[in-house]
């Protein structure tokens, strides 16, 4: 038997790559712009979109300046019940919830952010991006452009892709399932989360090569399996990454403390 489902991945994974030349180096010149200006690039997702958020960062071949923003009530720890699937659900799609939980994140002027969303139509996606653009935060979305056919459900009339800067097209069809079986109603096997991650590893190792042309090295994650490499090594890095995000963090404390007396910063 041939391969049912690599072979159509595959496919994806060409046409996507096609689709998006453009918008890849676009993207990876503004999060080069902001990493060198010491500033971060935000990871967000919900659902299954919060695992490229934990896939970019921190992993091995990673590097310091990424921020997973990963919110544990947007994410299942269970199937049923305390933690699970449909608890999430209902909050993904609850308008005004992100915003409790970016107002504590280090959110500022000059820095970058990728939201991750298949459909794009969810509340959370689409409130966090439209609170990064007030914050003057360049906005990558990594959805499905096959699901702009669907109309806006979201109060403000727009979906991921039209509350973003750039769009990065992962080519997914609507079902994101890909792989069709003789006798089954419906299609198997998901292909939104693998290609989000792949146009995500394509965007941090372009921004690296953007980086390196400009003169600048960040510290890389690598594996302690590698001769010469220890886990000490790793902490060194750990210790790199905690003082940027302190370093952040000070920087949006006044707004914080705007936020929390009832201002709109």
């Amino acid at each position: 038997m041939s391969d049912l489902y690599i072979s159509r991945l595959a496919a994806l994974m060409e046409k996507a790559s096609k689709a998006n030349a453009e918008a890849f180096d676009k993207a990876a010149g503004r999060f080069a712009d902001s990493l060198a200006d010491g500033g971060l690039i935000h990871l967000y997702g919900s659902g299954h979109s919060v695992l490229p958020c934990q896939e970019i960062f921190p992993r091995y071949g990673s590097f310091v300046g990424f921020n997973p923003l990963t919110d544990p009530r947007v994410m299942w720890h269970n199937v049923l019940g305390a933690g699970g699937v449909r608890e999430l659900l209902w909050l993904e799609r609850t308008e005004n919830y992100a915003e409790k939980f970016l107002d504590h994140q280090p959110l500022n002027k000059g820095d970058s952010i990728i939201i991750f969303g298949h459909s794009g139509r969810n509340a959370s996606g689409i409130d966090t991006a439209l609170y990064a653009k007030k914050r003057g935060i360049f906005v990558v979305a990594i959805t499905s452009k096959n699901n702009l056919d669907k109309p806006a459900t979201h109060s403000s009339g727009k979906r991921l892709a039209d509350a973003a800067d750039l769009v990065i097209d992962t080519c997914s069809p609507i079902e994101d399932a890909v792989v069709p079986i003789d006798g089954w109603s419906r299609p198997v096997a998901g292909s939104s989360t693998v290609l989000a991650m792949i146009m995500a590893h394509e965007l941090l190792a372009r921004t690296a090569q953007n980086l390196a042309e400009r003169g600048i090295e960040l510290p890389v994650f690598a594996s302690p399996t590698i001769a010469g490499v220890t886990l000490h090594d790793t902490d060194i890095i750990y210790g790199v990454y905690r003082e940027r995000m302190l370093e952040a963090q000070k920087k949006h404390l006044p707004a914080f403390q705007a936020r929390m007396r009832g201002g709109e910063q």
